[in-house]
């Protein structure tokens, strides 16, 4: 639904992960104006769209959540956002039926930073539609054999066209399943069920990925952890964080320095909370994601 003219609020980063650059680039090819936000700095990004009363935002789902919330609260109006692109996470229901509410159309993207984008929502609202620059696999998990239709598995792209450089049966690690027919909007490509979760541990948290090796590298600067599991849930809708920890026999884990190693690697908050000899679960789990959405 953008147009040309529009000004979009861009919330995705610049530094280190492209979205933010991407997303500039697709609005441009529009006609649109950007003003490139970023990530963080609620107070700053409600004033900022209380004075330039952008057409449209571009983010993550929960940031905008974070961002109406904070103008409710300040008693700023944000009246002029009619639209809204959002990527980076899960998309529930219930986000986008409150975000109709307040009269914002928000639609999801899929897509990684090494391909761009690979399907989108379209208005029926019955799955994502594969971008017709890329061609879709779903195979097993660790195989790379496709799987029955409607059956899930992983997620493999193949990139020819459109890109610097040809990706060919790109694992994205990301799970979904394909969806029978045609889409009800008139859209003829085939459609995915939309992201899933992760084919293995690494999961994705207000946009970012956090991976088994991050854990591995907190654990490894703190001689006093003996185990660890990173567990991620939303309560309040807020995704977080929380580093569980064994010490070491006769040892004291270091509850501010872990707060900081968290920081340091993943480049997200985190919580410790420290568990008795023999509480985690030995069954190989390092990150287990909990979370919700309905």
């Amino acid at each position: 639904g953008f147009r040309a003219g529009d000004l979009v609020h861009n919330t995705f980063a610049y530094h280190f992960t492209p979205a933010g650059s991407m997303l500039e680039t697709g609005a441009h090819a529009l006609g649109c104006t950007v003003f490139p936000a970023g990530t963080g700095q609620t107070e700053q990004q409600v004033q900022a769209m209380a004075d330039l009363r952008p057409d449209g935002y571009v983010g993550t789902p929960s940031f905008l959540r974070i961002i109406l919330e904070k103008a409710d609260e300040a008693g700023t109006p944000i009246s002029s956002l009619r639209k809204a692109l959002v990527s980076g996470e899960a998309f529930p229901p219930s986000l986008r039926d409150a975000l109709a509410a307040r009269g914002i159309a928000a639609y999801q993207a899929y897509a990684t930073a090494d391909l761009g984008s690979i399907a989108y929502e379209a208005p029926s609202r019955e799955g994502l539609v594969v971008d017709e620059g890329v061609l879709v696999e779903i195979v097993r998990p660790g195989t790379g054999d496709p799987v029955p239709p409607g059956e899930v598995g992983e997620v493999v792209v193949t990139a020819l066209v459109n890109i610097d450089y040809p990706l060919i049966r790109f694992g994205t690690g990301d799970l979904s399943a394909f969806l029978p027919g045609v889409s009800p909007c008139g859209r003829t490509n085939v459609r995915i069920r939309g992201w899933m979760g992760r084919a293995d541990q690494t999961t994705k948290v207000k946009g970012m990925f956090v991976h088994p090796s991050q854990v591995a590298a907190i654990v490894a600067r703190h001689a006093e952890i003996g185990r660890a599991r990173l567990v991620v849930d939303n309560p309040d809708r807020n995704d977080r964080m929380t580093l569980h920890v064994e010490p070491r026999e006769g040892r004291t884990a270091p509850i501010e320095a872990i707060v900081a190693s968290i920081r340091d690697v993943t480049k997200l908050r985190g919580e410790v909370q420290v568990r008795g000899a023999g509480e985690l679960p030995n069954d190989g789990k390092v990150i287990d994601d909990t979370r919700t959405y309905t």
